[in-house]
């Protein structure tokens, strides 16, 4: 069963953060995660939650997740977004209907 990175970012400084988007997509599918979704229009359905950046990434596991946010090339660039950005996430595993294999 997958599981999903939900990533919030109000970005900053659009500069120093674009040294970040520039290396990190290689980083995440290296480690076999996939993009579903990555900064595109945000609309708010209920609720006063209205985030400016929403990122999406499917994983085959949670041990990929920390595999991919603990590598070393990860670390190295981990600073540009740290800097550039305001960012909060959670892990949110995957729902296997009754009946299916989980």
């Amino acid at each position: 069963m997958p599981v999903y990175l939900i990533i919030e970012i109000t970005v900053k400084d659009r500069e120093l953060y674009a040294k970040y988007v520039e290396k990190v997509p290689a980083i995440i599918e290296k480690y076999g995660g996939k993009y579903l979704a990555r900064g595109g229009r945000v609309t708010t359905l209920m609720g006063g939650w209205n985030p400016e950046r929403i990122i999406l990434i499917e994983f085959d596991t949670v041990e990929q997740i920390h595999k991919c946010f603990q590598a070393k090339e990860y670390l190295e660039i981990a600073p540009f977004r740290e800097q550039s950005t305001t960012s909060r996430s959670i892990i949110v595993e995957g729902y296997a209907p009754p009946g299916e294999d989980a």
